[in-house]
């Protein structure tokens, strides 16, 4: 299990990683806004947040973020106050704490996120592509199909916005934080050739001078 905590403060985020490591949790720190952003490719299972932030807004963090990674996200922050929590929930957080808090609470509130999430299908189809984000295994018509890392990730995030253009702007920004490598538009041209011709569908359309879609059926 692998979380993305955005912490600030550096005694609680010290604390909080040894909480989250000793009890079995691969954990991504990150102290700002910014680096947040640069990591948010990942796979992660759960995306824990500060909201006050020193070059930003947890909020607005997530609302940036869940447009391309769909992992529940839980606020730990000082802010108690009523509006604060009820715009988190309407944002679509999974839970809400307030600091002070305790190590236990915070794991049974994980847990109880993780239980939710894994009762939910892990599984995204589009025609006879099935797309198994658990797994991390793609098969067409039943047969596995390999996607290379980028190619992969690329495909998760066209199938995460089932029936919605992505645009290439954000394609590449997504795949240039996860490789560390500069990767230009006409390299996510060949890679989207490449995912079509693998998955041997036209499901996958490309919307002229925007981006890409995949089309439910």
């Amino acid at each position: 299990m692998t979380i993305l905590l955005v912490e600030d403060n550096k005694a609680i985020s010290k604390g909080l990683v040894y909480t989250l490591e000793s009890n079995g949790y691969n954990v991504v720190l990150c102290d700002t806004y910014e680096n947040a952003l640069k990591n948010s490719g990942g796979n992660y299972d759960i995306m824990i947040f500060d909201v006050t932030l020193p070059d930003g807004n947890g909020f607005d963090l997530y609302k940036e973020i869940k447009r391309f990674n769909s992992a529940p996200v839980i606020f730990l922050t000082a802010l108690d106050d009523e509006d604060s929590i009820v715009n988190g929930f309407d944002i679509g957080c999974e839970d809400y704490i307030t600091k002070p808090f305790s190590s236990r609470e915070l794991l049974a509130r994980i847990k109880r996120v993780l239980r939710k999430k894994s009762d939910n299908k892990n599984t995204i189809t589009a025609g006879d592509i099935v797309l198994d984000t658990e797994k991390q295994t793609v098969s067409s018509s039943g047969e596995n199909v390999e996607l290379t890392a980028l190619e992969y990730r690329i495909f998760v995030m066209l199938m995460q916005n089932l029936g919605k253009t992505v645009t290439r702007e954000l394609i590449l920004e997504r795949i240039w934080d996860i490789s560390g490598n500069f990767v230009n538009d006409n390299t996510l041209t060949v890679y989207i050739k490449r995912i079509r011709k693998k998955l041997n569908t036209e499901l996958l359309k490309t919307v002229k001078g925007i981006g890409y879609r995949m089309e439910e059926k």
